[in-house]
């Protein structure tokens, strides 16, 4: 096998910074045996995987461990690859994927993610972690601590003892006000259980982060930031079920694969 391969910063605006996913087009799906493999091999947060079909295309996404159900960044790079390889002519790009269809929109600001919103429900018993003051807990697709401010956020060290106290969920993700930094609220993601110790800007995260915080703010249109040692910015907007995520992209590599 034989196929394109490119490599993309996304929720960036210049190189090296966001978070980088890889994409490759493919013809026809070969074993998933072989898309976890590679997936592996590339060792970044998620590799897409397109294949084209009578919609738009089919995109799945692969952490280094597991083939997972919503991925932000990568689809992200996916659609700035999907435009790169037209040219610049295609100012849109529709997926098929694990969470039904999701579109996404060449804006001035970036690209536009209409993503579903992801339901958290609020938990009654708040974890006991040393060193860390915990606000509130919620659950849902991940675990959501909501801390006192951004600087516990970006001091906060999930340690090997708490990976394994929420190994249940898809990852951990700490979120706190972020107004002290000059946005709406800041988070940080880890996922160790699918090969991701901490994420550097998580697109799907923030489709259960927006709406939390829009509820508490009292408006619809948000700006995070997430602190991880890469940083990303992400422009959110919630729409009844929907969350809209807006970002830019940079393609870093592009290449072939030889299987």
């Amino acid at each position: 096998m034989r196929f394109p391969f490119y490599q993309v910063d996304a929720f960036a605006q210049r190189p090296l910074s966001g978070n980088p996913a890889a994409v490759c087009l493919l013809d026809a799906w070969p074993d998933d045996a072989l898309l976890l493999n590679l997936a592996a091999e590339n060792n970044l947060s998620e590799t897409a995987y397109l294949v084209p079909e009578a919609r738009g295309w089919r995109l799945r996404w692969f952490t280094p461990k597991a083939e997972v159900a919503l991925c932000g960044h990568a689809t992200l790079a996916a659609a700035q690859v999907l435009h790169e390889i037209a040219d610049g002519a295609r100012h849109t790009a529709c997926f098929v994927t694990l969470s039904g269809v999701l579109n996404c929109t060449r804006e001035d600001q970036g690209w536009r993610l209409d993503f579903p919103a992801l339901p958290l429900l609020r938990c009654v018993d708040l974890p006991a972690l040393p060193g860390v003051r915990v606000m509130e807990a919620w659950q849902g697709m991940d675990t959501v601590l909501v801390l006192q401010d951004a600087a516990a956020v970006r001091a906060f060290d999930p340690g090997h003892a708490l990976h394994a106290a929420f190994a249940p969920r898809r990852g951990l993700c700490v979120t706190a006000p972020g107004v002290a930094i000059g946005c709406d609220f800041v988070s940080r993601f880890f996922a160790p259980r699918l090969g991701i110790v901490e994420d550097p800007v998580t697109g799907s995260a923030h489709c259960a982060l927006a709406p939390l915080w829009a509820a508490r703010l009292g408006r619809a249109a948000l700006q995070a930031r997430q602190l991880s040692a890469r940083g990303g910015e992400v422009h959110c907007r919630v729409v009844g079920d929907r969350v809209h995520l807006v970002g830019q992209a940079v393609t870093v590599i592009r290449g072939e694969v030889f299987l």
